[in-house]
Formats: structure tokens, sequence, C-alpha cells
């Protein structure tokens, strides 16, 4: 029986554990690294122990560490959580071997689904079709995808449509790979564009009994890391359905699988499907099939190591759920992490936190954050994971779309407005689902919003002047004066200028004619415009300032009236998009370079991100290389544009001929 547990994770995961030990009597230890030492994992926790450092190396990937953090609490059980050293077999063996309870399949079973290329050798072995390409890629095999043999998340992973980029893509891999993951094996498949990635939870005990717990679309990506999973998964004809769940089923058996695990699927579009890999712990989007089936997937995870039995069914199905992963990072800019201070986080009409909630419709918020955390460089970039479970489809995707509008996220970007945007597709709605689909729709998805700005500028003016009013409002004048002036700057760089007066007779605002004032305050402005009433909800964070209302949120920077001069950057100089550190550099001072040309590297975030040459011309400075750590803004390296660089060269030529001139006269 277990009495007390640590959770070898972080975040929003290990605080899910922690909510089912709760629920069961169960005292919990959490672990947690310097930049955690304030997260909500810790304060949630019975015990904690500190893991001095901050890289995941240095810490959460310590196996001895955090054997030794259980010892020191007395737990006597470890839940490796997801990531990190989940699917770690010498970390299980570790564990077991310190006497204490390890929740999650035996190591033999680990290791065997470990490296994706002997577990695609046991799965053909077993009869689970697989995908395979041989070990010299020919044009025969384009495109196709190299991938990492141990570990997931996206990392390591990269497409190769022409044979010439196969040697760089092997490299970045391997690289990606290896700091990820400990290994730098990487293998290669075909790559399916339009395919689906289904796959099914499985749930095995030790008496021998192997349940397929539904299923789930996760065809949703983006850098092959999934972002909005759903279950059941939607249009599967049932043959297809029996035959994946059966094939599942074989797969957990042919290497004795115990615990909780999810084998992942590729369903072309012929209707066949290929086995991609097993991962032999919980999923991240484990609360769908928790919503749809009742179930507590750690309560059953628990049972298993106690030597439990589990039904001879799994249970149905019922209705729909939808997840969508909430990251702090900007679609627009090919998806670059954001880091910062998280203000607020508010989900309106949420049900539950950690649960699967009752009735036939509702929210959950499975979240690692809380107000005033800081996303910072060294874990992953999600937030939050919102999940929205209704008796139909459609019914889940309006549910879920309106409650990540109406969310309060105040701090680093986010990507909610593509959440929304995708949940409300005609394609989505369709189940026209396939991996490729956030590329296909791009445009759509990532196109600047339909949002009136000069609007919200008004409110946040008004607002301001609310604050810092005593007796009449701000503005308010018995004879004509020079109206108030507020300036605003837009995420997108645009500026707002408002200028308005507060009269016997209302509001008077520059360009906005028909405007009324119906309400302001601090925190909460209602203007009328047309008749039709528009309400903000406020919050100020240094010059920040943030509106939330029904149709979406705005952020906008405060101005001062009178800017200074501001401090011009060089042309063509290349800014560090996000702290991170430079590991590759791949071009030297004085090279002709194409725009979209990688220069160099940057790590962040567990993902490597390119830096890329914005235009042609030649590379005249590099103020970086690798190790380097640099900060949000630091000018990493510049490329004159190829008329401006043959000028300057022009121009060295003619002073070297005029020395030479000189001399010889």
């Amino acid at each position: 029986m277990i009495t007390s547990l640590l959770v070898a994770n972080r975040g929003e995961i290990a605080r899910r554990v922690f909510r089912t030990c709760r629920d069961l009597g169960i005292a919990t230890v959490a672990v947690y690294a310097d930049p955690d030492a304030d997260a909500p994992h810790v304060r949630e926790a019975d015990t904690a122990v500190r893991l001095p450092g901050a890289a995941p190396a240095d810490t959460y990937l310590r196996a001895d560490l955090i054997i030794a953090a259980a010892r020191a609490a007395g737990a006597d059980a470890v839940h490796p959580g997801y990531g990190f050293l989940s699917e770690n077999a010498e970390f299980a063996t570790a564990v077991l071997a310190a006497g204490l309870t390890w929740i999650g399949p035996p190591p033999a079973a680990i290791a065997a689904m470990g490296s994706k290329t002997e577990a695609k050798r046991l799965m053909a072995a077993a009869g689970v079709p697989v995908l395979t390409i041989g070990e010299r890629p020919t044009e025969a095999d384009l495109p196709l995808l190299v991938k990492a043999a141990a570990g997931g998340g996206g990392r390591g992973m990269r497409v190769v449509r022409t044979l010439a980029e196969l040697p760089q893509a092997l490299a970045s891999a391997r690289a990606e790979a290896a700091k990820a993951f400990g290994s730098d094996e990487v293998f290669c498949e075909p790559y399916l564009p339009t395919g689906r990635h289904i796959e099914v939870q499985l749930m095995a005990d030790t008496h021998g009994r192997v349940l397929a717990l539904g299923d789930r679309d996760c065809s949703l990506q983006r850098r092959h890391q999934k972002v909005i999973e759903e279950a059941p998964a939607p249009g599967l004809p049932e043959a297809v359905r029996r035959d994946l769940h059966a094939a599942a089923v074989a797969a957990a058996r042919a290497i004795g699988y115990t615990g909780a695990g999810t084998a992942e699927f590729l369903l072309a579009p012929d209707g066949r499907f290929y086995f991609l890999e097993m991962n032999t712990r919980l999923q991240v989007e484990h609360p769908v099939t928790e919503c749809v089936t009742g179930l507590d997937l750690v309560a059953l995870q628990l049972a298993v190591a106690e030597g439990g039995e589990l039904p001879e069914q799994a249970p149905p199905s019922t209705g729909c759920a939808i997840e969508a992963r909430l990251y702090a990072e900007d679609p627009d800019q090919d998806w670059q992490p954001q880091t910062g201070t998280l203000h607020h986080i508010e989900l309106p009409g949420t049900v539950v936190e950690f649960g699967t909630g009752a009735g036939p419709a509702g929210l959950r918020l499975d979240s690692g954050v809380s107000d005033g955390s800081a996303v910072t460089v060294h874990y992953d970039a999600m937030l939050a994971k919102v999940i929205a479970w209704a008796p139909t489809r459609p019914a889940a995707a309006r549910l879920l779309a309106d409650a990540l509008t109406r969310a309060r996220l105040h701090g680093p970007l986010t990507n909610r407005e593509l959440l929304t945007r995708a949940l409300r597709h005609p394609a989505f709605l369709a189940a026209r689902l396939h991996t490729g689909f956030l590329a296909e729709h791009a445009a759509e998805l990532t196109a600047p919003a339909d949002k009136d700005a000069p609007l919200a500028a008004l409110a946040a003016a008004l607002a301001d002047a609310a604050a810092r009013r005593t007796g009449l409002p701000s503005g308010w004048r018995n004879l004509p004066s020079q109206p108030q002036l507020k300036r605003y700057r837009a995420a997108d760089g645009s500026e707002f200028e408002v200028r308005y007066r507060l009269t016997r007779d209302g509001l008077r605002a520059e360009g906005h004619p028909d405007t009324r004032l119906v309400e302001a305050g601090p925190d909460r402005v209602v203007l009328e415009v047309g008749g039709l009433r528009r309400g903000y909800l406020l919050a100020r964070y240094g010059s920040a300032v943030h509106l939330d209302s029904p149709s979406g949120a705005t952020v906008l920077t405060a101005l001062d009236r009178f800017p200074d001069p501001v401090e011009h950057t060089e042309p063509g100089a290349l800014l560090a998009p996000m702290p991170g550190t430079v590991v590759r550099v791949a071009a030297a001072v004085g090279e002709r370079v194409t725009a979209g040309q990688p220069l160099l590297w940057l790590e962040a975030m567990k993902m490597e991100h390119r830096i890329t040459a914005p235009t042609d011309g030649t590379l005249t400075e590099l103020f970086v290389g690798p190790g380097h750590q640099v900060e949000p803004g630091t000018v990493l390296a510049v490329v004159a544009e190829s008329v401006v660089a043959e000028s300057v060269a022009a121009e060295q030529l003619t002073e070297q001929l005029a020395e030479q001139a000189a001399e010889t006269t």
C-alpha cells in the first residue's frame, strides 16, 4: 500500500498527480529546481525537496538526486509524470533497486520501446504495421522525416524534402536529441504530410489484462508537437477503430506491458495505419480520455502499481472532449517561445481543475502556473491545458473556443488567438484533420486580428483617468479647454493618440463621434457605439495595459506624451528574439548570404531556434559564438543588403586606390 508518493517532475503534471493522491489519502512529495522554488506544485505538496540548480540536466534529469529526495522525505513510491526521466529504463531500475514502488511499466518494457528503431522491429515481429526506410534514403523516399530514436515531443525531428537537405537535418536533429534525451541516435521514415496522428490509450495490470481505453486524434501540431487533441478520434470507420485498438493491445502484450501507456499510429489518407511509437507513460493529452470515460487514469496507475486488477472490459466513451494547449509563444514569428512574468491567469466558467468533473458538459483546467509565475527559458513553454467536454463534438469545440476567448491571460504573448480560430475553422468542424492542418491554414489562423484597437485605447485612457481622479472626473471642464491626451502602442507596433473631453453633454472623443461613455472605473469601462454596448475589463502592469472583453483581448503599452529620442538599431541587425544560448554558427564575417539562410541557432525551452538572414547580402558583423548566452534584443549579427555591401566595398576599393596613388606620387 502506497502511503507517500514523490513526483519526479514539475508543473502541471505534478499538480495533476497530487490531486489524485489527495483524493486517495496519499501524502505528496515535490522536487524543485531553483527557478521553481515558489511554483504551485511546490506549494501544494506536503513536502518539497530542493534540487540545486536551474538547468534540467542538473536537476530534474538527475536520477540520483531524485532518489535521495524520496529517501529524505520518506516517500515509498515514485511517479515520473511525463518528459524528463519518465521513459528512462535506468531510472526505473534505480527506483526499484532503492526499494521504492515505481508507478510505471517494467524497466524491460520501457527499454524495449525506448528506441523507436528497436520498437519498430518488435512491432513488425508482432504483426503490427510499421513505416520504414532503408539505411540510405533515395529520391524515391522523399519527403522523409528525421526522428530521434529516443524521446518525443517534436524534439530531434526534421522534415526533409530534398536529399541535399539531409546532412544538415541529420546534424541538427542529432544535436537537439542529444541535449533533450541524452542520445543522438536518429533515423528516417516516410513523411505523410496529410496523415492523421491517432493514438490509443492503454492500461494493463500484472494479472495479464490489457485494456484499450479509447482513442484520440492529435493531428493538429506545430513543430511536430501536439496543440489540439480530442477523444474520440472523429470520423473513424468502426472497422478501422477496432483494428487500431487490437493493434495497440497486441503491441502492449508483445513487451509484457503494465500500467498506463499509449500506442501512437499514423493513419494514411487511404485508410491504412502504421505504428509510430509507444509512449511508456501517461500522456499530456490524457484528460480528454478521462472526460469521455469518467476514469481517473492516475488512480488506475496507482492501483496497478499496488497489484490491483483491472475490470474485464473498458467502460464506454460518452460524448466528446477537446483539449487545447496554451503556450507562451508567438505563432506569427515561427512559434518563438516567450518569457516573462505571468501576472494573471483566469478561466471563467471552469468546472474542475485536474479532474473529470460531472454533468454532460463542462470546462477543465490543468495548469502548472498561477498569478505571478515566471515563464523562463529552462522549461517547456506550455502554460496550461484547457479541456471542454460535451455530448457532441461541435458543442465541445464551441465551448472550448468561447472559454479561450473569455480567458484573462496577462503576461507573455500566447497562442490563444490561433487556438480559437482553429477550433472555429470550418475544416476543423468538418473533421478534415491531418498533421499539416496548421500549416495549410496558416494564413487564416495567424492573420491580424480584426479588433477595434482605437476604441480599446480610448477605454484605456478613460480607465487611467478614473484611477487618478479625485472629485470631478479627469478631463471635466466647465469651460472649453485643451482635450486630454494619451498615447498607446499595440502589440503589432501601431500607435494610437487618444484625445477626448468629458463635458456636461458627455464624452467628446476625437475620431469617435458616435461613442457614448456609459461607465468608467479604474478596472472597468463600458462604451456605447452606434447603440451597441462594449465592456472592457482592465489591468495594468507597469506601462502594459491589458483589456479583456467578450470579443477578445487587447494589450497596449502606455507611451509618454513627449517621448525621448530613441536609439535606432543598425539596419540589417539580427536581434535575439528570446533569451537563450548560441549552440551553432553556420556563417562567417564577409560571407555572402541569401534571404532565409540559417546563420546560427539559439537553444531555448528545450528546442533549437534558427536565426536566418533577413535578406540577400553580406554578413558584415558577428557578435556571438557557440556557448554565448544572450538576452532578448541582443544584437547577434549584421547582414548588409547586397546593394549596400557593394557600395561599401566600392568605397573601400576607391580609398585603397587613392592611397596607392598617393604613395606612388
